[in-house]
């Protein structure tokens, strides 16, 4: 995938699995906004935990372009990770002490998906998240 195929607003709708807490749910909007350094990525929606009112939940990250696929940025510029190249690329980021890992996947493009699985002393979930244009 290229960056510029992600311009442009997708409906996202999410769900995580937790092993040591209740379960949540979001739904709303990401919009991938061009800028200088690549795409903004603006996460808006409501987040529904298991037993809980439903809230109100925003992220945001940058992408951009790199030689051998897509690099992610949180908001204040450090790195997350990489989308890399192919259909499934995978990768993982290190926060000790919490592992995070996350597979997408573009092969039904133009719907896709992130599939992130974290673990660490006090984490233990599965986030599954489908993309589809808005």
């Amino acid at each position: 995938m290229k960056l510029a195929d992600f311009e442009g607003r997708w409906l996202v709708n999410r769900r995580i699995e937790n092993a040591v807490g209740p379960d949540a749910s979001f739904q709303g909007a990401v919009d991938f906004i061009p800028d200088d350094a690549g795409l903004m990525m603006r996460e808006v929606g409501e987040m529904a935990v298991d037993g809980q009112p439903p809230l109100r939940a925003t992220r945001d990250y940058r992408w951009c372009d790199a030689d051998d696929g897509i690099d992610v940025y949180f908001d204040d510029g450090r790195f997350f990770h990489r989308i890399g190249q192919g259909a499934c690329p995978e990768d993982r980021h290190d926060c000790a002490p919490d592992l995070y890992r996350v597979t997408y996947d573009f092969s039904a493009w133009p719907e896709w998906t992130s599939l992130w699985r974290v673990t660490g002393p006090r984490k233990d979930y599965v986030m599954r998240t489908r993309f589809s244009r808005g």
